[in-house]
């Protein structure tokens, strides 16, 4: 014989979600908004080069400042390390720039200009 009070309590009740779920769902959201703070820190880095380098990196055709765009990482890590460091660039506006720099926000940077269409 069926107890139809028993069944009606039990269907009632919520189901437990096993704790696993909670906690990935918990992780992939903490995982989103790290990396929407990352991409804002790095578009405004980039942003700070747009005024002379233009948006993303792509200079207009007539302006005589280079594109950064398409740039190799490692190449525009060099360039960026020598306007902080080489005393014959010292009277360079870049030089001046690049010391506001750190290695972790060039390398942002570096990697950014370098995957750009």
């Amino acid at each position: 014989m069926i107890d139809h009070a028993s069944a009606t309590n039990h269907s009632a009740r919520p189901r437990a979600r096993p704790a696993w779920l909670l906690t990935t769902c918990l992780a992939l959201a903490s995982l989103a908004d790290a990396q929407g703070a990352a991409t804002l820190e790095l578009r405004s880095l980039a942003a700070g080069c747009s005024a002379c380098h233009g948006t993303n990196g792509h200079s207009k055709a007539q302006a005589s400042l280079p594109s950064l765009a398409h740039l190799p990482a490692a190449y525009f890590m060099a360039r960026m390390r020598a306007f902080r460091e080489d005393d014959k660039l010292a009277t360079s506006v870049m030089a001046q720039i690049a010391k506001g720099y750190d290695d972790h926000q060039l390398r942002q940077l570096a990697e950014f200009y370098a995957s750009q269409p």
